[in-house]
C-alpha cells in the first residue's frame, strides 16, 4: 500500500503525460496510473505491454471508466516490434515515466532499462518494483526464474554502473516502511 502512495506522490510531482508500464497482469497498476493522470487533467495516457493479456483481464480493463487513458499491447516488452510501437506512441508526449514490472530476471530487466530509459524525461523516473527480491532468502521464489543474484535490483546496479543519466532516489524509499522497490528502486533521470 505504501508503494501506491509513493507512486501517487511521484506522479503528482512529475506530472507525466505518458506512463509506460511493462507487465499488466490483472490491470490494477495501469488503472491506478490512468486515474492519477485523469486527476492531473493533462489528457495523459498509459501505454502498457504484457506478453499475455488474458481475455477476461482485457475485457475488464476495456470496460473500466479509465480505459480512455489506456492503450494495451500484447507481446514481449523487449521485442523490437513492440518497442517501435511504443516509441511511435511516445513521440507525441513531453513528460514520460516508466514502470518496469514484467519478467523480473536480471537479463530481462537490464534489457528493459537499456531500451526504455532513453524515453524517460529529465526529472522523471523509471520505477523498478520488486527490487526486494534480492533481499529475500535464496530459493524463496520456487516457481519463478528470478532469485537472489538474478532480479531487478541486480539489473539496476549494473545499469547504474554504465549510465550516469539516472540516480537512485532514496528519498522516496527512505520514507516508506514497506516497499517492493526496496533499496533505491526509484531511478530519477537527472540528465
Amino acid at each position: 500500500p505504501q508503494d501506491i502512495i509513493a507512486l501517487q506522490e511521484l506522479i503528482f510531482n512529475v506530472k507525466p503525460d505518458l506512463i509506460i508500464e511493462t507487465g499488466i497482469a490483472h490491470g490494477g497498476s495501469i488503472i491506478f496510473s490512468a486515474s492519477m493522470l485523469q486527476l492531473l487533467g493533462n489528457n495523459g495516457k498509459v501505454i502498457a505491454v504484457d506478453i499475455d493479456i488474458r481475455s477476461h483481464n482485457r475485457t475488464a480493463i476495456e470496460n473500466h471508466p479509465m480505459s480512455k487513458h489506456i492503450t494495451m499491447l500484447e507481446g514481449s516488452s523487449t521485442d523490437p516490434y513492440i518497442l517501435d510501437q511504443i516509441k511511435h506512441f511516445a513521440k507525441d508526449y513531453e513528460t514520460i515515466m516508466v514502470c518496469l514490472d514484467s519478467n523480473h530476471t536480471h537479463a530481462h530487466v537490464l534489457n528493459e532499462l537499456e531500451i526504455f530509459s532513453p524515453l524517460v524525461s529529465v526529472g522523471s523516473y523509471v520505477v523498478l518494483p520488486d527490487t526486494l527480491i534480492e533481499f529475500f532468502p535464496k530459493g524463496y521464489y520456487k516457481d519463478r526464474p528470478w532469485d537472489v543474484g538474478n532480479n531487478p535490483y541486480t539489473a539496476m546496479i549494473e545499469f547504474l554502473k554504465t549510465n550516469d543519466s539516472f540516480v537512485q532516489d532514496n528519498e522516496i524509499t527512505d520514507k516508506l516502511l514497506v516497499t517492493e522497490a526496496y533499496n533505491g528502486g526509484f531511478l530519477k533521470r537527472i540528465k
